[in-house]
Order: C-alpha cells, then structure tokens, then sequence
C-alpha cells in the first residue's frame, strides 16, 4: 500500500530541528568575560562546527530526494527511522568529542556513527529505489551512489586511523563533509528536466 510522503517529510524535519537544537546547548557560557575563557571552548565548538555541517548535509540531501518521491510504504518509514536513529546520536558524540579534545575514543565513536548515518542513508535510498523501481526518477537520481560509496568507506579507514592519529581521522571527516557540502545538483537537474 503506497502511503503520502508528507508526514515522514515533516517528522523527518522535527527530529533534524530539534537534533541541532541538542547539539547547540552543549555549548557552554563561559563564567568569565575575557577572551582566554573561550579557549577550552575552541574544541568544543569545532566539533559543534563539524556535526552542524553534517547534520545539515543530510537535512539538504533528504528534502532533494523527497522532491524526487511520489509515493512511501512502511519499509521506508522504517528506513527512515533508522537513518533518524543514526543522525539523533550525532549530538552524543559531538560533546563526548569536543569535551574530549578530539581524543581516541571519541572520535572512533564520532566515525562509528558517521559511518552508520551513511548505511541508514543507502539503506533508505535503496528501500525508495525498490518502491518506484528501477527506471524511476529516484533509481536514476541515485545511479550508483558513488559518492556515498566512497564517504562510507573513508569514514571506515577514518575509523583505523583513530589507532594511529585521532587529528588524521578528524581530517578525513572534515574532508568528507567537505565534498558534500555543495548541494547534490542529481535531483534538481532531474526534477526540473521532468
């Protein structure tokens, strides 16, 4: 039974509002007005900084696809879920990683939850593909996902890297976020050719 999308897409936008307001309170008032307060705030804020972008890179990348679905059914309302599940955990370790300093074990989770926010976004992309099918405009969209193939494995060798150098595994994740920070232009140029 094909459902509307209009209630997963406002859903899906309530728990992406209120999972930045979570991470925004984790920043901190210094107690003290000079500038030297805000210096142990330095990590904290970069890490806000970070997940902030990526929150906002899969909010960008969820309305794109939506414009390109006509129709939803509960496998996809449990595949969204999941990916909301994955993005919720996001302000977790963004303060566990910035009260941290970007240290081993915080920044290995950090990855461990990027990694599964881009498996829950496959996942979700694959359950939608599945319901239109395989010559809809959402299959075409999503060809063979190459960038999100490549992201879910650089947030795999991020992963290692925290065993080596958390700062190397910082770096690719800010590289990652970096490459889809222009919005997918894969949707648009479909939707508008249509």
């Amino acid at each position: 039974m094909a459902l509307g999308k209009g209630r997963l897409e406002a859903f899906s936008d309530g728990v992406i509002a209120i999972i930045i307001t979570i991470m925004v309170l984790e920043l901190k008032v210094p107690h003290e007005e000079s500038l030297e307060a805000l210096k142990p705030l330095i990590p904290v804020f970069l890490s806000y900084l970070l997940s902030f972008v990526y929150v906002g890179i899969y909010w960008n990348n969820h309305h794109h696809t939506m414009q390109a679905v006509r129709s939803i059914n509960g496998k996809i309302l449990w595949a969204n879920l999941h990916l909301l599940f994955w993005l919720s955990l996001i302000p977790f370790v963004t303060a566990w990683m910035g009260e941290n300093h970007l240290t081993q074990w915080p920044v290995f989770f950090y990855g461990i939850v990027l990694i599964m926010n881009g498996i829950a976004y496959r996942i979700l992309a694959l359950s939608l593909i599945k319901h239109h099918g395989e010559n809809s405009l959402i299959a075409q969209a999503f060809g063979n996902d190459f960038k999100g193939k490549i992201s879910v494995a650089l947030y795999a060798v991020a992963i290692i890297c925290t065993w080596l150098n958390p700062t190397i595994s910082v770096i690719i994740y800010v590289v990652v976020a970096g490459s889809w920070f222009i919005p997918d232009k894969r949707f648009e140029r479909l939707l508008e050719s249509e």
